[in-house]
């Protein structure tokens, strides 16, 4: 039987998968955490999906959603890997983005697990690419394989200084997958403008994440082998250091 993280990224899987059969794979990218994950190795689960979209109605974009949801073909897949999905709801729906809320049941646990998939309706960034999901997450799940359009890593990188700038709320994850994005070559290439002007902003709010946000928003996310390793304020800090000193040397 699956975690409720490892229950949520087969859900998600699976339902890339599925969206993928009805919807042209040009038409959304995915991004964030997931991209991460699903092709960069990222030792950070994800609670929720994300995804960009363009050039599809909101009602067309809502009617395909919930027709895989409801498909008994996908159903039946949920239900080979031991998970529900219990019930649905979709309290977003505006021009500019569309938000499902989702509840999720594993094997005989009683406690329901909550996800979201949420789109975004803008112009898709230029550096994306149709790639199938990594073979090690694949073979891990036993799950076919999935492809799925992406963020290349520097489009990534782009997005999360962006995000790391501009967010209400300062999150400890956008720091550690800045780390992760460097790790993979990101910050060689001058950033977009749209980014580059965020980077003192971006800068600044890395370096109000302390400890005990990041122990208390990311560690639980992390894949559990890795969790004494990061447990360890010093290699928090360390990273901390790291992404700051990456961004303020893109400043020049």
């Amino acid at each position: 039987m699956w975690t409720q993280r490892e229950a949520i990224e087969v859900f998600h899987l699976l339902f890339l998968r599925a969206f993928g059969g009805r919807v042209d794979k040009h038409l959304y990218a995915l991004k964030g955490g997931c991209n991460l994950r699903f092709f960069l190795k990222s030792v950070r689960y994800s609670e929720d999906m994300d995804l960009d979209v363009h050039k599809m109605a909101a009602g067309t974009l809502r009617n395909n959603v919930e027709r895989v949801l409801e498909a008994p073909a996908f159903v039946q897949a949920l239900r080979a890997q031991q998970i529900e999905l219990i019930q649905f709801s979709a309290p977003k729906q505006t021009a500019t983005v569309q938000r499902w809320k989702l509840s999720l049941k594993t094997g005989g646990a009683a406690a329901a697990i909550p996800t979201k998939i949420e789109f975004s309706r803008r112009s898709l960034d230029a550096d994306r690419t149709p790639e199938p999901v990594d073979a090690d997450i694949i073979n891990r799940y036993r799950l076919y394989p999935v492809v799925v359009q992406h963020y290349s890593v520097a489009a990534a990188f782009s997005q999360k200084v962006r995000a790391l700038a501009l967010r209400s709320e300062i999150q400890a994850r956008d720091v550690f997958d800045l780390k992760l994005l460097l790790d993979s070559g990101a910050g060689k290439t001058p950033l977009p403008k749209e980014s580059r002007t965020r980077l003192t902003t971006a800068i600044e709010n890395a370096m109000t994440v302390g400890y005990d946000a990041f122990a208390g928003q990311v560690l639980a996310y992390l894949e559990p082998e890795y969790q004494s390793h990061y447990r360890q304020k010093k290699v928090w800090d360390a990273l901390q250091a790291q992404v700051i000193e990456a961004l303020g040397g893109l400043q020049s």
